[in-house]
């Protein structure tokens, strides 16, 4: 039997994209940043995230504590382009679904004097389950290929039909912890870590049968795949920030380290067959995916500094700018190396005081990833971005805040030309809706 080329076949279930942000990185971590998207400037509990360092300069001593929850929606859908498939124009269409009916998080800070002390937990990766009910393209196209060649050519594509499916969630779990101190009247810094934990769990199946009526393989699986595979990993992410305060100027900066991290299976079955024999382990293509073997997955380094404004005491704007260092980060398979650059983000929000109880905000994010054709498979792609939010910040009390916001993106199209008659054009849709509290003690 000859190899079957699907090296990378378990990660078609275990990227699961992030709701917004980088390439492994949700940096909606408060609905606050759902309804105005540059909070890095923020002086405020949400800054326990975005701008870590602003923690210095809140406004009264005491306990600050922050409850979130988001609902977030998205497809992620193929056309795929292959010769032997029969339908017009030798097209499919894959449909997949990634949802996350809640995703908590929670921020809370206690300032003494110069000194703040802050932490949060949060789905800071992932976040979610993903569904192709009806497999992938590269799955059926790398099997239709390995049945023309295991039966000669006898075997032809209308002879067999084939039956797939494949799920999988995945979530980064984080603990953050840090300390911020004003050092003067216009600067503040931080210092603090995030520790990380992953865990996912993924399940997918394969099945090429021939007719019943096809001379003496009638009824015969041709080929078959069986995956069932659980990972876990974690890794430690140390965190400095800066704020600077001028007037009715604010700025916040961040530097996160680069997360190590690397992801352990746990293998209940990984198994190929060919003609009904299963593979052995010798020039398994799924070896890599063996129980206790291990890839890695860290999570980029990432730079934000945001500016913010004061028009008036009612008026606030922030203007933004994300790096990620995907490029450093070490992925299955070095496939960083293809991308063209780190992930680049920017930013712009405002929020305006319409009454005192009342706040309404709104915001903008444009995402570019360096993508390019070695980057992308059917088992993970990306596509650049805009990503439109607003919401408002309620207050119930003098010591009670409700923020509430959507947030959406509106994904470019991305073509793979694989060859002169193979391609894959991808595209993807998100929606997020949050509702979280603010209480200062």
């Amino acid at each position: 039997m000859r190899k079957i080329s699907l090296i990378s076949i378990v990660m078609l279930i275990v990227s699961i994209p992030t709701f917004a942000g980088g390439i492994l990185t949700n940096t909606n971590q408060h609905v606050s940043f759902l309804r105005m998207l540059a909070r890095g400037a923020s002086i405020d509990i949400d800054g326990v995230y975005s701008n870590p360092a602003g923690l210095a300069f809140l406004p009264e001593d005491g306990l600050y504590l922050s409850l979130n929850g988001q609902s977030a929606y998205q497809t992620r859908n193929i056309k795929a382009t292959f010769p032997l498939f029969i339908e017009d124009g030798n097209t499919r269409y894959y449909k997949g679904k990634a949802s996350a009916p809640f995703i908590p998080s929670f921020q809370g800070a206690y300032k003494k004097g110069d000194w703040t002390i802050s932490g949060s937990f949060a789905v800071v990766g992932g976040g979610g389950k993903a569904s192709f009910d009806d497999g992938l393209g590269m799955f059926d196209s790398m099997v239709m290929g390995q049945v023309h060649t295991i039966s000669g050519g006898q075997i032809t594509s209308n002879m067999y039909s084939i039956n797939s499916a494949m799920d999988g969630s995945q979530f980064i779990y984080g603990v953050q912890l840090g300390l911020s101190y004003q050092v003067n009247d216009w600067l503040g810094v931080f210092a603090g870590g995030r520790m990380n934990y992953f865990t996912g769990g993924y399940e997918g199946f394969l099945t090429a049968t021939a007719h019943s009526n096809i001379p003496t393989y009638g009824g015969m699986e041709l080929v078959g795949i069986d995956l069932d595979c659980d990972q876990t990993g974690w890794g430690l992410t140390p965190i400095l920030g800066a704020d600077v305060k001028l007037g009715k100027w604010n700025i916040g900066l961040k530097y996160e380290f680069m997360t190590s991290l690397n992801l352990e299976n746990k293998t209940k079955k990984a198994e190929v067959r060919a003609m009904g024999t299963a593979m052995g382990d010798e020039g398994n293509p799924l070896a890599d995916y063996k129980d206790g073997v291990n890839t890695p997955s860290d999570i980029p380094a990432l730079l934000t500094a945001a500016v913010g404004y004061e028009f008036l005491p009612t008026l606030r704007a922030t203007l933004e700018y994300h790096h990620f260092f995907d490029k450093a980060a070490g992925m299955a398979n070095d496939k960083q190396k293809a991308l063209k650059h780190g992930t680049h983000e920017i930013l712009i929000g405002a929020e305006w005081d319409i009454a005192k109880q009342l706040t309404i905000s709104g915001g903008y994010q444009r995402t570019d990833y360096g993508l390019a054709d070695d980057f992308q498979s059917d088992i993970s792609f990306s596509c650049d971005s805009y990503s439109l939010g607003f919401g408002a910040a309620i207050k119930m009390t003098k010591h009670l805040t409700m923020n509430i916001a959507y947030f959406w993106t509106n994904y470019d199209d991305y073509t793979k030309k694989i060859s002169e008659t193979t391609k894959n054009v991808y595209s993807r849709t998100n929606k997020v809706f949050g509702l979280g509290v603010d209480y200062k003690f």
